[in-house]
């Protein structure tokens, strides 16, 4: 909800002022990582530790590991860091999933994606698409806080997701903004870290950069690039039929 509430100025002002999401967006990051500040080192901050961070969660707000869970119910599993935000993530792309191509709101979403002005003359009106996609977003941006918050760290701290939103950008690029392509997406980029973490540590004349070297270039020839040659190829093959003599047959 508080990740819903949050991103409803910057949808407002795209929805009815014609403002670029990504300008306020990231002018919105900036406000919310000084409010954040203001409050670690002055009301939230913990007496006598010096980190700019808050108290400790109570064990109540904690969200439970699966292996917890699953103890629960009766199911023996060994412990494992994942924590039962993996199943809101899984039920979130199914949502996403049905939302966008088996409802008929999803498929005004996507028309106004696609093509503004003709999904406004077919009677679909774009400002309430852009703000129910934009309050959706904010309410799964806010889930990605809560895991790392309550599943993780159980306090705040500053900067705790730093890069998350780049990150997420370049898995979107890749999975072509398709829920299933994203989840694909996000295992490969989760591997490739978590594997440049372990050879880091295994290897030290191993150099992390070089996994965001390989992530770069993931981007930039699976997803980038595809969307640049894309039209020029299609240019091509045009042309290519143009050209084809009258008589020519296949076979």
């Amino acid at each position: 909800a508080a990740g819903a509430a949050w991103a409803a100025v910057p949808a407002a002002l795209q929805a009815w002022r014609g403002s670029h999401v990504v300008i306020t967006t990231i002018m919105a990051n900036f406000i919310a990582s000084a409010v954040l500040g203001y409050l670690l080192v002055n009301p939230l901050k913990e007496p006598g530790n010096m980190a700019v961070e808050s108290r400790a969660f109570p064990e109540a707000a904690h969200m439970p590991s699966v292996h917890q869970a699953l103890g629960w119910l009766g199911i023996e599993w060994p412990s494992t860091p994942l924590n039962l935000s993996v199943l809101l993530a899984a039920a979130a792309v199914a949502g996403v999933w049905i939302y966008l191509w088996k409802l008929r709101a999803g498929y005004e979403l996507r028309a106004v994606g696609h093509a503004p002005d003709a999904a406004h003359y077919a009677g679909i009106r774009p400002r309430r698409q852009i703000m129910a996609s934009m309050l959706c977003a904010g309410a799964l941006a806010g889930l990605v806080g809560m895991n790392e918050l309550a599943g993780v760290h159980h306090r705040l701290l500053l900067d705790y997701v730093v890069g998350a939103g780049f990150t997420g950008i370049a898995v979107s690029l890749i999975g072509r903004n398709h829920p299933v392509g994203i989840v694909l997406a996000s295992l490969l980029f989760g591997a490739l870290y978590q594997g440049g973490a372990e050879l880091a540590f295994e290897i030290p004349a191993f150099s992390r950069d070089m996994v965001a070297t390989l992530q770069g270039l993931i981007v930039l020839f699976s997803g980038a690039l595809a969307m640049v040659a894309a039209p020029g190829l299609a240019r091509l093959l045009a042309w290519s039929r143009r050209t084809r003599p009258a008589g020519a047959t296949h076979g």
